[in-house]
């Protein structure tokens, strides 16, 4: 609480100088810091007070002569003063007297020079002075800073520099200027909360097979068939047959093959068979009996956990990289050449955490689980191109849940189903009898992804307190030790053999 008097209602016209006490109490209250103090004036003039509070603040100051109060008058006489009674409490000497000066129409400026501030009274049409301060950021980025700085200043004089390497702002701007400015970077320069994110990322995958029959492939597909005793191999060409003839004698003539088989089976009908009489054997019978299940199980898991700050993103990945052959075909001038680009395939999680209120968190997750599948080919012309093929499974979500618990995201199922088929035509349609010139083969394929995600906020007393003394411990000695006589190459030096 504090009282002040005007001027008009303590003004004296007397010579005699009027009583005044001041106390101040060098004990601040526990909650304030020690510059802090509690100030009490009684009915004391305001040159007093000016003169104590400036002592008190530790600065040199000369009155204008501008300003009326404590000046003698053309009469000799002091011109009168308003008297002041206040009680401050947990306030500096400093801002005591700038509240008295500021109540008073009164302004306390500072010589650059002589480093004595003059009190002399405020110009109504002059503009607010302005004043620089370094403020120290704790926490926050000064680029981000100084935009927010930015918005209170309203004055076009006032401006606001950043020195990125100690994160200090220098600020120039009006008296309440900075007062906003100050009150804005403590509320914004505060620790930025971090959140802990583990995430468990597991696939299954499931490969049964069926093979049963007897398959007749490897006898009837890619064989070579022969006339009497002579073998044929026919080209588009003109093509010298040679038979054993009647009674024993050889001959030879020419023919060109106008039927052809995909077994490899050459006829030439135009002249008829020769000799008189021709037959076919095969060179070989092959058949394979398949009675096979078999079933495969895989499962993958993948356990990334780490450490993010507040609305910042998180990368969690457990991958390979893959090589990507470019080969660029030569021409006749050119030649041809190759590059080589790399991709990353396996488990990628991007995470952004937000913390809301009442300790729950928003997430942006992107999990990605990719893997290769095979490679595929194109023939262009002449030339065969080879490319690999990769399979991609995404989820792309938002969600809000407290904190601590899990979010299961799931649904990632791929199915693959393969049936395949070979028979003897006619005889593997027979009733039970079929069944030994037929050969089926059944595949399945199922994966199934799921991703659990927890995300925790990491609260101040998570940490435990750490103590080091790496600065005041000397570096250990990490010189080679020398090998011993037997291991060593080099000769041995004698000389180091004491002396009798």
């Amino acid at each position: 609480m504090a009282e002040s008097s005007t001027p008009s209602a303590q003004s004296q016209t007397g010579t005699e100088e009027p009583t005044s006490s001041v106390a101040i109490s060098p004990q601040p209250t526990p909650s304030q810091t020690t510059n802090q103090q509690v100030i009490e004036f009684a009915s004391a003039p305001l040159t007093a007070v000016i003169d104590n509070l400036a002592r008190l603040a530790g600065i040199n100051y000369i009155l204008d002569y501008k300003v009326p109060y404590g000046q003698v008058g053309p009469d000799g006489q002091p011109a009168p003063q308003p008297m002041l009674t206040v009680r401050w409490e947990g306030v500096t000497p400093e801002q005591a007297l700038l509240a008295v000066l500021n109540n008073y129409d009164l302004q306390l400026v500072m010589d650059p020079k002589t480093q004595i501030a003059r009190i002399t009274k405020k110009d109504p049409a002059a503009p607010d002075p302005l004043f620089t301060k370094v403020i120290q950021l704790k926490y926050a980025g000064v680029s981000n800073m100084i935009t927010a700085v930015q918005t209170v200043l309203t004055d076009k004089r006032s401006r606001v520099v950043a020195d990125i390497r100690t994160a200090q702002l220098i600020v120039t701007a009006t008296e309440k200027e900075l007062a906003a400015v100050e009150e804005l970077i403590d509320r914004l320069d505060t620790p930025t909360r971090q959140v802990l994110i583990e995430a468990h990322i597991i696939e299954t995958g499931r490969n049964p097979e069926s093979i049963k029959g007897i398959d007749w492939a490897g006898t009837l597909e890619g064989q070579a068939f022969s006339f009497g005793n002579a073998t044929m191999n026919v080209s588009n060409s003109l093509t010298t047959l040679t038979v054993p003839g009647l009674g024993g004698a050889r001959y030879s003539r020419s023919t060109s093959a106008e039927f052809y088989t995909g077994a490899g089976l050459a006829l030439n009908t135009r002249s008829g068979f020769t000799p008189d009489i021709g037959f076919l054997n095969a060179q070989g019978l092959n058949a394979v009996l398949s009675m096979l299940n078999k079933d495969n199980e895989t499962r993958v898991i993948s356990t990334p956990r780490a450490v993010t700050l507040d609305n910042q993103p998180a990368e969690l990945s457990v991958t390979r990289t893959y090589p990507i052959f470019q080969i660029t075909p030569g021409t006749v001038n050119v030649a041809g050449g190759s590059q080589v680009q790399y991709t990353n395939v396996g488990t990628v999680l991007i995470v952004t955490p937000r913390i809301s209120a009442n300790d729950y968190i928003w997430l942006h997750l992107r999990p990605e689980v990719s893997s290769w599948a095979g490679i595929a080919k194109r023939v262009v012309g002449d030339q065969t191109y080879e490319a690999d093929i990769f399979d991609f499974r995404r989820i792309e979500t938002q969600v809000l849940i407290p904190s601590g618990n899990t979010l299961v995201m799931g649904g990632l199922i791929s199915d693959a189903m393969g049936n395949q088929y070979t028979k003897v035509p006619l005889l593997g349609d027979l009733p039970l009898i079929g069944l030994a010139f037929r050969h089926e083969s059944k595949s399945a394929s199922r994966k199934n992804l799921l991703i659990f995600v927890t995300p925790t906020i990491v609260k101040d007393n998570d940490f435990r307190p750490t103590s080091t003394d790496f600065l005041n411990t000397p570096m250990p000695d990490i010189s080679a030790k020398e090998p011993s006589f037997w291991d060593s190459a080099k000769p041995y030096d004698w000389s180091d053999l004491p002396k009798y």
